[in-house]
């Protein structure tokens, strides 16, 4: 997603979280009020990375890749009717393979 609308600074990504799940494993439907917050979800924008002692330290994510973070990690932002998260790289705890 090359074209995203926003492009983020230093060490933050835009994560799309993953829907939430609908049913249970048993086929019950979930209510709103019930269903758990993603934790999953895949980088759509990425900044350059950080400085440290004067050198750009980029990131170990990249778009596309598929991560894991915290349940309440990061700040929600909605563009064009679809909600993201926007999140330092030291909030994702790992890629997905």
């Amino acid at each position: 997603m090359a074209d995203f609308k926003i492009k983020p600074l230093g060490d933050r990504v835009i994560v799309k979280p993953k829907a939430a799940e609908e049913k249970t494993k048993g086929g019950i439907i979930l209510p709103d009020t019930v269903k758990e917050k993603p934790i999953e979800g895949t980088i759509v924008a990425a900044g350059p990375g950080k400085f440290e002692d004067g050198k750009l330290v980029v990131l170990t994510v990249k778009v596309g890749d598929v991560v894991l973070y915290g349940k309440y990690g990061g700040t929600e932002i909605n563009v064009e009717g679809d909600e993201y998260l926007i999140m330092r790289e030291s909030d994702v705890y790992g890629i997905v393979s």
